[in-house]
């Protein structure tokens, strides 16, 4: 005897076969929220879009009414001039010189102290991560006088040190990134491993840090745009322009351009100016899933 078909049954918001029909109310707001971020996207997009576009001007260019977004004719040869009236090669090596050291120190200091807020209980634990957070509010001004006399009693002063030791010490913002992420890795594993002998340090470098590549590579890209845009720090301590940072060196170019010309040339500053933060856009493009993915993390737990 034939079986009876069961009929089909529909459940509310699905057809057949299981699938689900969105309302047109979803599709409507999900229209309207990819237009406001592509608005926003545009709206952010806008500056760099003039910094190119006046770095390929000529000066009548720039300063027509209205403004020129798209130049004609485009002057490519800005950028060779602009690199030429400075040694940016120079500049970029001086910068790299203390900003990878500088990134690799605060990676370091900053993951043991979080490791221990993160991971341990003890007396005072709480209050001492307030402390530590509440130094994020004393502005860089307050400290500038005190640091200077510091560094130039040691010595340090037209070095790069004083842009390089300060990060082994730690900072209270990538502390506080890494210790929201290092909570939301299971205890579990961590107590396996003492169970198989392991200590805390080597349980921070065999397990968490593994575990906690996106967040390092967040702090250590924040840290490394930071030293890369630095421009206060260097012009403090740094007095020869031989160790001058590419912050500096860009208003070298524009005080070089001053002199010479009795005005500032913003075709070869724009230029300029694309050519330094190029290497941040390369590296940010080639680090974006994980750098989304450590500022995700870092807020799923605290």
């Amino acid at each position: 005897m034939a079986e009876i078909a069961a009929p089909r049954r529909t459940i509310r918001g699905r057809g057949l076969g299981g699938r689900r029909h969105r309302p047109a109310s979803y599709w409507l707001g999900r229209v309207v929220i990819y237009v406001l971020l592509l608005g926003l996207g545009l709206l952010f997009f806008l500056p760099f879009l003039w910094m190119i576009s006046t770095s390929l001007k000529n000066d009548p260019q720039v300063y027509h009414v209205p403004p020129i977004w798209f130049p004609s004719p485009r002057l490519w040869s800005n950028y060779p001039e602009a690199m030429k009236q400075v040694p940016f090669g120079r500049f970029f090596i001086n910068t790299l010189w203390y900003a990878v050291p500088s990134t690799v120190g605060t990676v370091l200091s900053c993951a043991i102290p979080a490791y221990g807020f993160a991971r341990f209980r003890w007396r005072g634990r709480d209050l001492l991560f307030f402390i530590c957070l509440a130094t994020m509010m004393i502005p860089f001004q307050v400290q500038m006088i005190p640091l200077f006399i510091t560094f130039k009693k040691l010595g340090w002063v037209n070095t790069y040190l004083p842009l390089v030791v300060p990060s082994f010490f730690g900072n209270a913002y990538s502390i506080f990134l890494l210790r929201q992420f290092f909570m939301s890795i299971p205890l579990e594993l961590s107590d396996a491993a003492r169970i198989d002998g392991c200590g805390e340090f080597m349980i921070l470098w065999r397990i968490i840090l593994p575990l906690s590549r996106a967040a390092l590579a967040v702090v250590g890209l924040f840290q490394f745009m930071g030293a890369w845009n630095d421009y206060l720090g260097p012009l403090i301590y740094l007095n020869n322009m031989k160790k001058y940072p590419i912050a500096l060196g860009l208003q070298q170019l524009r005080a070089t351009y001053h002199a010479a010309n009795q005005k500032l040339v913003w075709p070869y500053l724009m230029a300029a100016s694309t050519v330094v933060i190029a290497p941040i856009l390369i590296l940010f493009f080639f680090t974006q899933r994980t750098f989304i993915e450590g500022i995700t993390v870092t807020g799923i737990k605290g």
